[in-house]
């Protein structure tokens, strides 16, 4: 089984963004922590992080055919994005929705998820470990 876990923008700065809601943890021990719960799994795991939304709709598209699952933080894009939802759908490999905090407790505009309704779970507010919850959920499929 292959999954692509893709973060959106600023997630590269884990550790530095706003350590209070994100964490100290950074971008490098969250993959550390991904690839460590693969390998248990016996998942392969791939990993694209940008900051720009085309980008990670190229890398959603990329999946067709090559990904068995998607795991996605899309940052703020989850809030702004039509087209992260549109190539969810088109591709049609289950995605699941993960979020460091929980966005439905923070400022209102956050409680908007487009992505959400083309994902087969959403995972809010469990810290980085939701990302290994995600991995679980999509093994299991």
């Amino acid at each position: 089984m292959k999954i692509l876990v893709i973060n959106g923008p600023n997630l590269n700065l884990l550790g530095l963004r706003e350590p209070d809601i994100y964490g100290r943890r950074t971008y490098a021990d969250l993959m550390e922590m991904i690839r460590a719960e693969a390998e248990k799994l016996g998942v392969e795991v791939s990993f694209v992080q940008s900051n720009h939304e085309g980008a990670l709709v190229d890398a959603i598209q990329a999946a067709y055919g090559t990904a068995d699952g998607i795991v996605i933080n899309p940052g703020a894009y989850t809030h702004t994005s039509v087209a992260i939802l549109d190539a969810v759908k088109a591709v049609g490999v289950p995605t699941v929705e993960v979020h460091i905090s929980d966005p439905d407790l923070r400022e209102e505009f956050r409680k908007v998820s487009y992505i959400r309704a083309a994902c087969v779970a959403s995972i809010k507010g469990h810290g980085l470990e939701g990302y290994l919850e995600a991995l679980r959920l999509l093994s299991e499929k």
